[in-house]
């Protein structure tokens, strides 16, 4: 919406800034052409043109007094700085309307299923967001937005800050400088609660991941020298140190793809490289899971075996658990054994 007024300011200096100093004008006036844009904008598309008479009367409504030539001057102006105005020349429903938008239709319906499914933006902040998108569109393509919204009772996070934690993160990798958080965890009473007694966490930032339903932070721990990831809904309110980030050495190699590929729930745990039998119906999971470049070998007509590194954690033996029979690890024998005795305890729970 800024860029569009600078725009409409541009050409408004073209045709009146001469004249500026041989007539007065009201606020209104000034405006025309901003305020035509915004006439535009929202209330009309191509089910819904506007006749000359009502883009009249919606300008005096805001206090603007125009006859039809200047604002036909005006439409052509906008037209030729590149706004895709069409008039509709029917005799009943004739007029004038915005004809494209920076967002189709399609693309903003995107845009909130997006923000409805993302766990870790707020019910209130979706609600904002939605509407923000709504205006977009023009109110009555909005009202076919509103009618997919489903957010209340949908699971997301209550931390209000990730809003702006995402924003300060993103600060800290551009001004090259570390930050500092407490991490939360959720108590009984379902509430978020500081960990090791509100301990302040410093890490360097270095990227920002999508996985799992969630924003995860990837930094660099100095204390532990490694690289770590924490969820960004569990992050305490972000500060910004002066001190430089570290850890550029061990993120000259480091690929997202692969690090988010071998972590099962962002659940860390020793890193192996496993030899995996699965059927062949299961190729399409093994391909969603490790990515087109997972390194699969045929065993027989009815089962292949892949290679791929993977952070070895509960989370990881619940997958495969999930897969059942199709599903066995063949190498290392260590993690095959550690397996059998994760299937062991869950059986001995149940009896």
């Amino acid at each position: 919406m800024v860029i569009e007024k600078r725009r409409i300011l541009y050409v408004y200096g073209i045709r009146f800034g001469r004249q500026r100093g041989k007539m007065a004008k009201s606020t209104g006036q000034k405006l025309k052409l901003l305020y035509l844009l915004k006439i535009l904008s929202e209330h009309t598309d191509e089910a819904h043109p506007m006749s000359m008479k009502q883009i009249l009367e919606e300008l005096a409504a805001v206090g603007v007094q125009a006859e039809r030539k200047t604002v036909y001057a005006d439409i052509d102006d906008l037209k030729f700085f590149g706004y895709d105005i069409l008039r509709n020349a029917s005799r009943t429903e004739g007029g004038y309307y915005l004809a494209s938008r920076e967002f189709e239709l399609p693309e903003l319906k995107l845009l909130v299923d997006a923000v409805q499914a993302s766990k870790f933006i707020t019910v209130k902040k979706s609600k904002e967001l939605i509407g923000k998108l709504e205006k977009l569109a023009g109110k009555h393509e909005a009202s076919r937005l509103q009618r997919q919204v489903y957010v209340v009772n949908r699971v997301k996070t209550s931390n209000e800050s990730i809003y702006y934690n995402v924003d300060n993160i993103h600060k800290g990798i551009q001004d090259n400088v570390q930050i500092t958080f407490q991490y939360l965890d959720w108590t009984l009473d379902k509430k978020l609660m500081p960990r090791k007694n509100g301990m302040q966490y410093q890490v360097s930032p270095w990227a920002l991941i999508w996985q799992d339903e969630n924003y995860y932070l990837v930094g660099f721990d100095e204390a532990e020298s490694k690289i770590k990831h924490y969820r960004v809904d569990k992050m305490g309110t972000i500060g910004l140190t002066e001190k430089k980030r570290n850890g550029e050495s061990a993120f000259e190699q480091f690929d997202i793809a692969k690090y988010t590929n071998k972590m099962f729930g962002m659940f860390g745990g020793e890193e192996c490289m496993l030899t995996i039998q699965f059927t062949n119906r299961l190729v399409g999971v093994v391909l969603d899971r490790f990515g087109k470049e997972a390194d699969i070998r045929k065993r027989d007509e009815e089962h292949f075996s892949v290679r791929v590194k993977v952070a070895v954690s509960g989370q990881f033996f619940g997958w495969i658990t999930g897969l059942g029979k199709e599903a066995v690890i063949l190498a290392p024998a260590n993690v095959a054994e550690e397996y059998k005795k994760y299937l062991r305890q869950i059986l001995e729970n149940l009896l």
